[in-house]
């Protein structure tokens, strides 16, 4: 029984594979070493004990978000270790999920568009260069941090036009007392933000809206797509919510830049399916 576990900052998927048959798959709330206490990881874990697992998991792959350190791999490892003492372990970071579940086995850059952002080149089997992430407070460029934070400050600021402001308005009801408060007290600021990104989906046809999201999208291709010289000579593929609901968009911003656009997918499962099926 193989167990693989793909987990954002908002969500995370369990996936429990016996050979090649799907035996459970469970969604739990996501994990990010960074910004979460291991407690929460703890509680994640044994709420997946709970859901009548079997006794015996012979091997965990954990891709995760906030993995692009030893530290932080090596304590979610001994989470998973008290909790599945006889499984071989491997914890590594989501742009490897994103690899294993778009590329496969082919080269290309694998690029995450979701609550955060980040890229790298793949080789085929490993991954050869990647970008530098700076996280929410500085980078995630183009992610849907990025995207919300725009809508706010439009918002705020009084740049969103009339019509959109009464439909945002009817929406969120928002208030800029409560804006700070959730913002800077609430301890999840980029999953906050990111929130705001669904009003971007639902209106992206409104020209105010696409050009917001296309100058988010071109300020992550200048960070994390035209920094890698073979760029324009590999296809460029995506995983997040993001990358999928605003697809076209994100295409009109790679054309733009001459760059080819590869694979779309909301979620890795499917592709880490295949994967590891692949591999039985």
């Amino acid at each position: 029984m193989i167990l693989v576990i793909d987990s954002g900052s908002t969500k995370a998927e369990w996936i429990f594979l016996d050979g090649e048959r799907v035996w459970k798959r469970l969604l739990t709330e996501g994990f990010n070493p960074n910004y979460s206490d291991l407690q929460t990881l703890e509680n994640l874990v044994e709420t997946c004990r709970g859901a009548s697992l079997p006794n015996i998991i012979h091997s965990i792959h954990y891709y995760g978000t906030g993995c692009g350190n030893e530290r932080n791999c090596q304590l979610i490892k001994e989470v998973l270790q008290r909790h599945f003492p006889v499984a071989e372990i491997s914890v590594t970071h989501d742009l490897m999920a994103a690899c294993h579940a778009l590329l496969g086995h082919q080269e290309g850059i694998a690029c995450i568009l979701g609550t955060g952002s980040n890229s790298c080149v793949y080789d085929g089997n490993d991954i050869v260069e990647r970008a530098v992430s700076l996280g929410y407070l500085v980078g995630d460029e183009g992610s849907g941090m990025h995207i919300g934070r725009e809508v706010a400050r439009a918002y705020f600021y009084g740049f969103m036009p009339d019509d959109l402001r009464q439909s945002f308005d009817a929406t969120y009801h928002l208030q800029l007392q409560d804006f700070i408060e959730n913002l800077y007290h609430c301890g999840q600021p980029s999953r906050y933000l990111a929130s705001f990104a669904k009003f971007a989906g639902e209106n992206q046809r409104h020209p105010f809206v696409h050009d917001l999201v296309k100058r988010c999208f071109q300020a992550f291709v200048e960070a994390f797509v035209l920094r890698f010289e073979d760029c324009k000579s590999l296809k460029i593929s995506f995983i997040g919510s993001i990358a999928y609901y605003f697809k076209d968009i994100l295409q009109e911003s790679l054309a733009a830049n001459g760059l080819t656009m590869g694979a779309v997918m909301q979620v890795p499962a499917e592709g880490l399916l295949q994967y590891y099926k692949s591999r039985h």
